[in-house]
């Protein structure tokens, strides 16, 4: 057995270490549905010390806010699952570590927890790359066959946002 994860996973990892090492970006993430999917993904990758320098699992709103700074006061007005959220993650990650590039995960992969707003498979990523004021960010509903499935496809857009 090469990997723990599913093979498009492990691949789109690989990748992602490649072309940062070459690129010579350290990255960061900020992961609450995905429960630290995306770097378990990555450091299933010989090689990925050199890329990844730090995830943070941040699955409740007081681990939001006191690992990464990000306001009460955006989870009260938009909720954690927002694309507010979501940014000041991104934005907390990459001031709380060594990285160039972070990006940050939060949504609903169910199978409860979803409303009429926000069902099951609403997930938001956002990416903050140091030095760059551009907003990166997006709410996506992810299709919502099982929990799995759902943080599966999150882990898989993550690793798309990572790409230099």
């Amino acid at each position: 057995m090469d990997s723990l994860l599913p093979q498009d996973l492990a691949e789109l990892a690989a990748r992602v270490v490649a072309e940062n090492r070459l690129a010579g970006r350290r990255i960061a993430l900020a992961e609450s549905c995905t429960g630290g999917l995306v770097s378990a993904a990555l450091t299933e990758i010989a090689g990925s010390s050199a890329v990844l320098d730090r995830g943070f699992v941040t699955y409740s709103n007081e681990a939001k806010h006191e690992l990464l700074g990000v306001s009460l006061d955006i989870i009260d007005t938009f909720g954690a699952v927002s694309i507010a959220c979501a940014w000041a993650m991104a934005q907390g990650a990459l001031k709380r570590s060594g990285a160039d590039v972070a990006v940050s995960i939060s949504g609903i992969a169910g199978p409860d927890g979803g409303s009429e707003l926000k069902p099951v498979g609403t997930v938001v990523f956002a990416r903050a790359v140091r030095g760059l004021d551009e907003l990166v960010a997006e709410e996506r509903l992810l299709p919502a066959g099982s929990r799995a499935e759902v943080r599966h496809q999150a882990a898989l857009v993550a690793l798309e946002l990572l790409l230099p």
